[in-house]
């Protein structure tokens, strides 16, 4: 027998043994006795005007690799009209450059060290409500399809939400069938109810099966595998060789083995996957319009972390650098946020995601949490605002960022970094013991370890996923 707060869970077969009627009942989370329109009766709260949340998640989607955002190499135009129809931060940081960490951040409002989740594969702490739990109990339809990795990539019940069937695999695979269930979900569900609704694709993750598998996929020597390609391919960043002093643990981590053509081969495939990630965002956005709900929605994108697109020679994440730090912050609603605004000048991160659907609904965030609202910026607004974010990654390495300086260590290595964001942006000069600039060393330390020593740590939880294996020694070709 399930317990009776245990998430519904719509299967294929449910729904076809309900039948049309019974189907609108078992999606409201009723007795598959139940109508419809008992279903609407038995959930509705006349009168209720609080906006709608829809969380749209991506995952290794940099800041500055969507078309709005200045990228050449991509055509974005559903995420365009989304960035054009509201506010887009530019200073978004993701509270880890790691999947779980940066997600359990994301639906909980707290630090990983807070969540338990320090690496991947691990589930939030139960000292810990993620979104649905938080507003579930408000009122709120609370909807997830996507993936998940808290723990495990696509689960049929998370605590808190009713989950979409949508499969699971690989996000050329698989995130369309999560934009139309997420489309379908829209299209029925019943209006009397404000919903929180998490639409999380994997796209455009999949570059890293191409990019991780190298030694075996890509050898070196391969060249390029379309040359009708050559012309076409994105160019190389400024940064591309660029390898400062690094604490130990970063400088054995970086791709020394492709050619040219292979990286810039590596840059577009991830704007192809971008733009697969774009038309499954329009597919949502579209049928939120069609269904009369976009004026009443609150749409936040954001991801879980950027990729390395062959700065300092990084494919992937698990760095200090903004290519894996930075990710988009969008919110967007017509008639309450304002449209056509890139903020530059405030801090944000993947914490404040909790405070700002809080601040909407009309609810209390969670207590002791670190995220800040939003909302007040987005309708542009002038209010006090913080003077740094705090980044963490793999239960080892930190990050604090300011308006102007970026530093970063790793516990018992001699190696710091400092980098002035202002003058260097591509973060090519490692000014750690520039003697000139030792106050402001000494104040990002301090500023860290004050930071750090405020957060409520919990014990990390438990971990489904297996160590990584240290990659297998090359084979010579013959």
């Amino acid at each position: 027998m399930s317990r009776p707060d245990a998430p519904f869970r719509l299967t294929r077969r449910r729904a076809l043994q309900a039948g049309a009627a019974g189907a609108g009942a078992l999606l409201a989370g009723c007795a598959p006795g139940a109508t419809a329109r008992e279903a609407r009766q038995a959930d509705a709260s006349p009168g209720d005007d609080r906006p709608n949340i829809l969380l749209i998640i991506s995952d290794q989607l940099g800041l500055d690799a969507i078309g709005a955002h200045g990228c050449p190499d991509v055509a974005t135009p559903h995420l365009d009209r989304l960035i054009r129809g509201g506010t887009t931060f530019m200073e978004s940081h993701s509270a880890s450059p790691v999947c779980s960490p940066a997600r359990s951040s994301i639906m909980t409002g707290f630090m990983p060290v807070e969540t338990g989740v320090v690496s991947n594969g691990r589930p939030i702490h139960e000292k810990r409500k993620n979104l649905g739990q938080h507003f579930r109990p408000h009122g709120y339809e609370t909807v997830y399809c996507g993936k998940w990795h808290l723990p495990g990539g696509y689960q049929a019940a998370i605590d808190g939400f009713d989950v979409l069937p949508a499969g699971k695999g690989q996000g050329d695979l698989n995130d369309t069938a999560v934009s139309n269930a997420c489309a379908a979900w829209i299209k029925q569900r019943p209006k009397e109810k404000p919903f929180l609704m998490v639409a999380s694709f994997m796209q455009p993750h999949d570059i890293c099966y191409w990019g991780n598998a190298r030694a075996n996929r890509m050898p070196p020597d391969l060249g390029l595998p379309f040359e009708a390609l050559r012309g076409r391919l994105p160019a190389l960043p400024p940064n591309h060789t660029s390898r400062p002093p690094e604490p130990k643990i970063l400088a054995s981590h970086f791709v020394g083995d492709y050619s040219e053509d292979m990286w810039r081969y590596y840059l577009w495939l991830y704007a192809r996957m971008i733009e697969m990630l774009d038309a499954d965002v329009g597919r949502v956005l579209d049928t939120l319009e069609a269904a009369g709900q976009a004026d009443r929605t609150v749409v936040i994108l954001t991801s879980d972390h950027g990729d390395g697109r062959g700065r300092h020679l990084h494919v992937s994440k698990w760095y200090p650098y903004d290519e894996a730090m930075k990710v988009p912050m969008i919110l967007a609603c017509p008639g309450r946020i304002k449209a056509g605004q890139a903020d530059r000048a405030h801090l944000v991160t993947g914490l404040d995601v909790m405070a700002t659907a809080c601040d909407y609904a009309g609810i209390k965030p969670p207590a002791g949490s670190g995220g800040r609202s939003l909302r007040p910026l987005a309708e542009g607004r002038d209010v006090p605002w913080r003077d740094f974010v705090v980044s963490e990654w793999q239960g080892a390495g930190r990050m604090v960022r300011t308006a102007r300086y970026k530093y970063a260590r790793y516990p018992g290595d001699p190696v710091e970094m400092l980098f002035d964001m202002q003058e260097d942006p591509w973060e090519t000069k490692n000014l750690y013991q520039e003697a000139a600039l030792a106050d402001v060393l000494a104040r990002h330390r301090t500023m860290m370890d004050d930071y750090l020593a405020g957060l409520d740590v919990v014990d990390p939880t438990a971990s489904n996923e297996r160590p990584a294996r240290p990659a297998a020694p090359k084979k010579k070709r013959t």
